[in-house]
């Protein structure tokens, strides 16, 4: 059964690739920041499969958007 994006509960573990598809950048992107732990996002390791949180993913969103309306607002 497909679950949709607005029926997903917040603590649903999504594989890299929907977490990939939701944050709109290539698994291989998200595999790079795991490595390089170039951004603070959360996974978690199920055997040797990584899972993201939904809302995990929500608040690193949330979080880089605050910054740039920060960076905004202290332009003016």
């Amino acid at each position: 059964m497909h679950t949709s994006e607005t029926a997903a509960q917040p603590d649903e573990l999504l594989t890299a690739k929907q977490a990939a598809e939701f944050l709109k950048v290539r698994p291989g992107t998200l595999a790079c920041w795991r490595t390089t732990k170039r951004y603070p996002l959360k996974y978690t390791r199920v055997g040797k499969s990584i899972r993201y949180r939904l809302s995990d993913l929500q608040a690193f969103l949330a979080a880089r958007d605050s910054g740039a309306d920060e960076l905004a607002q202290g332009g003016e």
